[in-house]
C-alpha cells in the first residue's frame, strides 16, 4: 500500500546517508525495536532496510530515489566489495523475494547474524570483564564484521548490537536493541546525561550505513563517561589490523622492546673502516637510543664503560667487553669523555647534580657529552656546573630513531667546546653519518628542537590523513603506494603510515618524548614570543594520546587519538 509520496513497503529504492555514497535499499516497516524518530511535517523520513549490512535506518524522502529508475546513474556510485555486493543482494531479492523473508521477520532476525555471546567472548580478550550477577541482565554481545567497536572504546567508534540475557532465558537480538547501560556495568561505567538513564545502541554495520551517533567522550582513567546517540549513521570502521584498539583496556600495555643483537654489526658501520680513539668513554644510560649506540661504539673498537638505573641492561654490553660502574660520578671517573643519554630535561640534570652525580666526580680536564633532548636553558645549566669544575662540556643533539641508532645511520648536532668536539669524531663516526659543529653551547638544543617540531607536526598530520582515508571509504595502503611517487614521500612518512595500517607501534621513538620536544619548542617559542599556533595544536594531540596510556608506545601512535 503507497502512501502520498507514491513510496510503498517492498519498493526497492537508493537511499543516501550522509558521509556515504547512495546505497541499495528497500522500504520496510520498520522494526519495533528501531528507535522511532521526531518527524517535521515538511521532511517526512522512511524506514529503509540497506541490503548488503541487513540493518535499518531512517532517511529523509529527500534523500530517496527509486532503484530502477536511477540504476544506470548510480551503480558506478562506489567502487568498494561491499557495495557490489549490496547490488547482488538486491538483484537476488527482485528474481526471488521469498528468499529475504526471514531477515524481515522480527523474531528471526537475530538469528541470521552470529551468536552474540560467541562473538562477544572473543572480542572481549584483553578487557576487564565484571561477575556475572545470577538472574540480572548482565551482558552485551558485539558484531565484529566490520565494526568492533566496545563500550570502552574511544570517542565516536561504530556501533554495535548489544543483547541482553536473563536468568530465565535469552532474548535474541534485533536490529538495534535497546540496552539499559546502568545494567552492564561488567563491560563498562556510563554516566547518564541529563535526566537518561538508557541508551539505544544500533546495529554493527559490514560496509553500509548504520545509525549515526553522537560523541562518547572518556574520563582521565579511559573509561567512557557518557554517551548519547541520535537517529543517523556513522562512517564504517574497515581496517581490521587496527580493530584491538577499540577493544583497548583502560590501561595500555607498553610494547615489549626486543632484546638488542650484540652478535651483528650493521653495513654501515664496517664500510667505514673507522680508527677508534684510545681514549676511555663513559655513557650513561642505556635506553631505547641508547643501547645502539654503545653498541656501535663496542664494535667499532672503542673502550666504554657504561651505567643504567636498571643495571640488568649492562649484562649484555658486559659480555662483549665493556666495563659496568656502579654510580654516574664513577664513570667519569674511570673514563676521559662521558656521554649522557637518558629520557628529558630533569633525568639529565640528576644525572649532573643528583646523590652520585657527575659533579661529585673530579672533573679536571675531563669532558662530558649531553646528548639527550634538552631545552637550551638546561644544557646552559649543566656546561656552567661542569666548566665550574675544570671540565669540557659538549651538547651533541641526535637526529633518528632506534633502527638508525642501531645501524649507525644517526645525524649529531654538536655545540660547545670545539676540542672536545674534535676528539669525539671517531665516536661520531661509529654511531652516525654527518655530525655537524654549530658553535656556541645552545645552538644544537635549538636546532634539534626545531627538527622535531617538523617531524611531530608531520607526523600529526600523517596520522590524521590516514585517518580521513579511511573514514572516507579509501584504502590507506593505497594512499601511501601513491604518497611514495610524490615528491611528499619521505622514509619517516612511509615507517609511520605502514605502523598505522598494521595498527602496532613498536617503540623507534617514544611518543612522550615527541611531545616533551614539542613542549620544549613552545617554551623556547614562548621566550622570544614567536607564536607557534600549528605547534601548539600538535602538542595537544599527542597529549591525548598520551594520557590515553599510548605515551610509551612509538610517535605513529598518535593515530589513536586522531582516528578514535
Amino acid at each position: 500500500m503507497s502512501d502520498s509520496t507514491g513510496y510503498a513497503v517492498n519498493d526497492l529504492v537508493w537511499a543516501k546517508m550522509k558521509g556515504f555514497s547512495p546505497w541499495p535499499g528497500r522500504i520496510s516497516v520498520p522494526p519495533a525495536e528501531l528507535r522511532k524518530i521526531a518527524v517535521k511535517k515538511n521532511n517526512p523520513v522512511k524506514c529503509i532496510f540497506f541490503f548488503g549490512s541487513n540493518n535499518y535506518a531512517w532517511i529523509e524522502e529527500t534523500q530517496i530515489k527509486p532503484y530502477l529508475e536511477f540504476k544506470e546513474t548510480l551503480l558506478n556510485s562506489c567502487k568498494t566489495a561491499q557495495f557490489k555486493e549490496a547490488l547482488k543482494q538486491i538483484e537476488e531479492f527482485r528474481v526471488n523475494p521469498e528468499k529475504f523473508q526471514p531477515l524481515f521477520v522480527g523474531e528471526n532476525e537475530a538469528a541470521n547474524r552470529p551468536d552474540p555471546d560467541e562473538e562477544f567472548n572473543r572480542l572481549r580478550e584483553g578487557v576487564a570483564s565484571g561477575t556475572e550477577e545470577s538472574g540480572a541482565e548482565d551482558a552485551a554481545s558485539v558484531n565484529n564484521t566490520s565494526t568492533p567497536a566496545v563500550l570502552e572504546s574511544v570517542e565516536d567508534a561504530t556501533s554495535t548490537p548489544m543483547v541482553k540475557k536473563s536468568a530465565k532465558k535469552k532474548v535474541r537480538a534485533s536490529l538495534p536493541i535497546k540496552l539499559n547501560v546502568d545494567k552492564v556495568a561488567s563491560v563498562t561505567k556510563v554516566r547518564s546525561v541529563g535526566n537518561k538513564a538508557k541508551a539505544t545502541l544500533d546495529d554493527g554495520v559490514t560496509s553500509a550505513p548504520s545509525p549515526k551517533r553522537k560523541k562518547k567522550l572518556l574520563n582521565d582513567s579511559g573509561e567512557l563517561a557518557s554517551l548519547d546517540i541520535d537517529s543517523y549513521a556513522s562512517p564504517v570502521r574497515r581496517n581490521a589490523p587496527v580493530t584491538h584498539l577499540l577493544n583497548r583496556p583502560v590501561t595500555v600495555t607498553r610494547p615489549a622492546t626486543p632484546e638488542i643483537d650484540m652478535s651483528s654489526v650493521s653495513n654501515a658501520v664496517q664500510s667505514r673502516n673507522i680508527k677508534a680513539s684510545q681514549l676511555k668513554f663513559g655513557f650513561l644510560g642505556l635506553g631505547v637510543m641508547g643501547c645502539g649506540i654503545v653498541k656501535n661504539l663496542i664494535k667499532s673498537g672503542h673502550s666504554v664503560v657504561v651505567w643504567n638505573r636498571s643495571a640488568n641492561k649492562c649484562r649484555k654490553f658486559q659480555e662483549v667487553g665493556a666495563e659496568v660502574a656502579d654510580t654516574p660520578s664513577d664513570v667519569v671517573e674511570m673514563t676521559d669523555v662521558t656521554y649522557s643519554c637518558v629520557s628529558d630535561p630533569q633525568v639529565a640534570k640528576d644525572m649532573v647534580f643528583g646523590n652520585c652525580g657527575v659533579m661529585s666526580a673530579n672533573l679536571a680536564g675531563k669532558g662530558y657529552v649531553e646528548m639527550t633532548g634538552v631545552d637550551p636553558e638546561t644544557s646552559n645549566d649543566i656546561n656552567e656546573a661542569i666548566i665550574s669544575k675544570g671540565g669540557r662540556y659538549l651538547e651533541a643533539q641526535i637526529q633518528g630513531s632506534k633502527n638508525q641508532a642501531e645501524e649507525g645511520t644517526l645525524i649529531i648536532l654538536a655545540s660547545g667546546d670545539r676540542l672536545l668536539f674534535e676528539e669525539c669524531q671517531s665516536c661520531f663516526e661509529a654511531i652516525s653519518r654527518n655530525s655537524f659543529y654549530l658553535g656556541d653551547v645552545g645552538n644544537a638544543t635549538k636546532m634539534n628542537l626545531i627538527l622535531q617540531m617538523i617531524s611531530g607536526i608531520t607526523l600529526a598530520g600523517v596520522a590524521e590523513a590516514m585517518a580521513l582515508a579511511d573514514r572516507a571509504g579509501l584504502q590507506q595502503k593505497d594512499v601511501l603506494e601513491v604518497l611514495e611517487l610524490t615528491s611528499m614521500s619521505s622514509e619517516m612518512m612511509l615507517q609511520k603510515g605502514n605502523a598505522i595500517i598494521k595498527g602496532e607501534f613498536p617503540t623507534h621513538q617514544a611518543l612522550k618524548h615527541m611531545q616533551k620536544d614539542l613542549k620544549l619548542a613552545l617554551s623556547l617559542a614562548d621566550g622570544l614570543e614567536q607564536s607557534l599556533p600549528i605547534t601548539a595544536a600538535s602538542n595537544e594531540v599527542y597529549k591525548h594520546a598520551k594520557r590515553l596510556g599510548y605515551g610509551s608506545h612509538d610517535a605513529s601512535a598518535v593515530y589513536v587519538r586522531a582516528r578514535f
